[in-house]
């Protein structure tokens, strides 16, 4: 690709199991000044985060990546010897995982490098270069740390989802100290009213903890907890509402600001709201404490920013998808007591993402649907994004790398991939965001809690098995969002491909698969699997040693997926938990 005139190169380039791309942000020079420096604020604010995450993450991720920052920088030894370069690949998986915890499968990474290599080179840096605290020896650093990075028992696990286990003392993460999952459920129990239509999200900004016996919580805001961080944030908002492009984009960035020096979630409910009126900015952003993967009970939320601007060619897709929302709803194979009868403020757009910070970088999202809360979905819609300069520097950086030959089983599969795979991925992604988040509804009396631990991954199942079904529908042919009826067919082959075989590769085998948007793409692609053997819709293949899944019958799939979405559905509007548990439990690689 040419950018400027100059070759572009996508590839940065490649350690471990991780490779790191660049991404073109194409676009940006015909933008005005002022919302050239509205981009510049917001990405400043998001920028200041980073290190909230990291502690989110995993309550010692600051102490070992500022004290091998501090060894990195002022090593005075050999710096081509096996250690040290297994300890700068360590680090650049510290910061590519914001924190210690492999980005998917959340399990404690190992560290290439020895305990006595750590020991001798920390206590060979400068105390002035380390993390130490007041007072604090070398050695006490070094006593600190070595268990946390060599002992796999300890905290081994960031996320932990397994039956049958205390999640919250079993889980690494740093949203609760000294008290159990039963605890900390009673806790937020005890909060919500069954009354209430317009629940707040309750636990998603703070630490719950204890003290004195007593269980608090603890919120992040200024003058609380991550007061240095989000003071920071604060500044840079102040400074972006001073060049909002109108006034209700002005409102939105006020609003965020005044929740993050409140902690308060009536006005972070606002600000949604209020951002969701916000469709005639050409710059937007998501700038707070927003997805809740990282917590087991799936309250307490984590820090992300992301900023943006409309790619206006590419909207024109999602725009057809959003006028037509309602004949998706309606047309849907679920249930009609699931279904909405009035579709509200659907909308959704393609953009160019000019920065990311916190849990959306380094590894990136290509889709955002928000705001979270079900209420809000269903009285004031939702927005929704594809990141396509995302996509476009995956297409590109994959090319050349002999990754559809490896995987793919026949020619015509490699061909069908190259001719439609990436309209046909993208188009997945808009009709996951645009519509599968906010389609359905939920039972009267279903808060949208009661699937605690298993909500991630039925939530995001149940958008992806939306867009699975939509995609091989001929109202996409006939609103022109696919140009003929082969196009859905490499999304099957790449779904099936990706969930049963390719992003597996992306873990150690035999862990868990915790990630919630592997787990569901697992459970997806195996319950098709098994479920359409007696008709051989999937098949296993072998060949010279290497296993492959081949779709026999692209159309009996399509009634599988259905079939699911039905089942998927139900589990969602009734709160069914142990349906729930059953259908997003344990998955192993």
């Amino acid at each position: 690709m040419l950018i400027n005139n100059k070759q572009f190169s996508f590839v940065v380039e490649q350690f471990s199991d991780l490779r790191i791309l660049r991404y073109p942000v194409s676009g940006f020079e015909e933008l005005s000044l002022k919302q050239k420096e509205l981009i510049y604020y917001l990405s400043q604010a998001a920028v200041e985060g980073r290190d909230i995450l990291f502690d989110q993450n995993y309550k010692h991720n600051l102490t070992i990546r500022r004290t091998l920052e501090a060894v990195y920088e002022h090593y005075q030894g050999d710096r081509t010897c096996s250690e040290f370069v297994n300890l700068e690949v360590f680090l650049k998986r510290v910061w590519f995982s914001n924190g210690i915890h492999h980005h998917y499968s959340t399990a404690k990474m190992t560290p290439g490098f020895s305990r006595g290599f750590f020991e001798t080179t920390v206590q060979s840096i400068e105390e002035k270069h380390l993390p130490l605290k007041h007072g604090e020896p070398k050695q006490d650093l070094i006593k600190r740390l070595t268990p946390i990075l060599f002992d796999s028992k300890v905290a081994s696990r960031r996320v932990n989802q397994s039956e049958n286990e205390d999640l919250i003392v079993t889980s690494a993460n740093n949203y609760y100290r000294g008290v159990s999952q039963q605890e900390a459920e009673s806790f937020y129990a005890s909060k919500k009213n069954p009354e209430d239509k317009r629940p707040v999200s309750h636990g998603m900004n703070s630490l719950l903890t204890k003290e004195n016996g007593k269980i608090v919580e603890k919120t992040w805001k200024t003058g609380g907890l991550y007061s240095k961080a989000i003071e920071k944030i604060v500044y840079w908002l102040k400074k972006a509402i001073l060049v909002a492009e109108n006034s209700q984009q002005k409102k939105v960035i006020s609003l965020l600001r005044e929740f993050y020096e409140t902690g308060d979630l009536n006005t972070f409910d606002q600000y949604n709201i209020e951002w969701l009126q916000d469709q005639n900015s050409h710059v937007d952003f998501i700038n707070g404490f927003i997805e809740t993967y990282g917590d087991p009970l799936g309250l307490k939320a984590s820090w992300e920013s992301v900023v943006n601007f409309k790619n206006t060619e590419a909207t024109h897709r999602t725009e057809i998808i959003s006028q037509n929302a309602q004949w998706f709803e309606d047309h849907s194979p679920i249930n009609k007591r699931f279904k909405k009868e009035e579709v509200r403020g659907v909308s959704a757009k393609v953009i160019n993402v000019a920065m990311l910070g916190g849990d959306c970088y380094p590894h990136t999202p290509i889709g955002i649907n928000l705001p979270n809360a079900d209420w809000l979905r269903k009285e004031y819609g939702s927005k929704s994004v594809t990141i396509e300069n995302i996509t476009y520097a995956y297409e590109q950086a994959a090319k050349g790398t002999g990754f559809l030959e490896e995987f793919c089983y026949s020619d015509e599969e490699i061909a069908r991939h190259k001719e439609y795979g990436f309209q046909a991925g993208n188009l997945h992604t808009d009709l996951h965001e645009c519509l599968g988040h906010g389609s359905g509804q939920l039972l009267e009396g279903i808060s949208g809690d009661e699937l605690k631990a298993y909500g991630a991954v039925i939530e995001e199942a149940r958008a992806d098995l939306f867009a699975l079904y939509y995609i091989g529908d001929a109202k996409l042919i006939e609103l022109g969002l696919l140009t003929n009826e082969e196009a859905f067919k490499a999304e099957y082959d790449n779904y099936i491909r990706n969930g049963l075989l390719t992003q597996i590769t992306r873990i150690s085998l035999g862990d868990n698969i915790e990630q919630a948007h592997m787990r569901n793409r697992q459970l997806i692609a195996s319950w098709a699997y098994e479920k359409g053997k007696a008709q051989n819709v999937i098949e296993k293949m072998i060949n010279n040693g290497k296993t492959y899944f081949v779709i026999n019958n692209y159309e009996a799939l399509r009634k599988l997926f259905a079939e699911l979405l039905a089942e998927i559905q139900r589990i969602k509007s009734e709160g069914d938990f142990e349906s729930g548990k059953k259908s997003g439990g344990d998955i192993r690689s």
